[in-house]
């Protein structure tokens, strides 16, 4: 999920999620089952006819983050995209991060944040400076990252 990838800034919430949801290889038919959700997930039902170009980074992440994690794909990409937002969202987005790598979806996940990552993924990359440093157990390698930066 990259924030407002495949979004035409000057078409509405609810356009996009139609626009979005045929670029990522769903029918119309498909997009408009899951509509609801969609609003619901994103919590903006009351934006839903405003240009995107009127939305905050952190509406556009809700709006983008409720339509890619719609169904259960086999990889989801998800980079930064829990960086913005209230705690609250951050939190229900994780429940459905988790909710789908129990429903067998592998899970890319790319964050500064040390507590995300360790409270979501068991197996990390550290990269330091592009370079792999430690590949490995989350938790242990979260421990070590920790100590080397405090």
């Amino acid at each position: 999920i990259e924030l407002g990838a495949g979004f035409d800034m000057d078409l509405t919430a609810r356009e996009n999620v139609f626009l979005n949801g045929a670029l990522l290889g769903y029918r119309r038919s498909e997009m408009e089952q899951h509509y609801e959700d969609i609003v619901d997930f994103s919590e903006l039902k009351n934006f839903m006819d405003v240009p995107v170009k009127n939305f905050s980074s952190g509406m556009v992440s809700r709006l983008a983050f409720a339509i890619a994690t719609i169904g259960t794909p086999d990889i989801l990409i998800v980079d930064e995209v829990l960086s913005v937002g209230d705690f609250l969202f951050q939190q229900k987005c994780e429940s459905r991060i988790r909710s789908m790598m129990h429903k067998g979806t592998t899970i890319l996940f790319v964050s500064h944040s040390i507590n995300q990552v360790e409270s979501l993924c068991n197996k990390i990359v550290w990269l330091d400076h592009g370079r792999v440093k430690r590949f490995g157990d989350a938790s242990e390698i979260c421990k070590e990252y920790s100590q080397s930066q405090g």
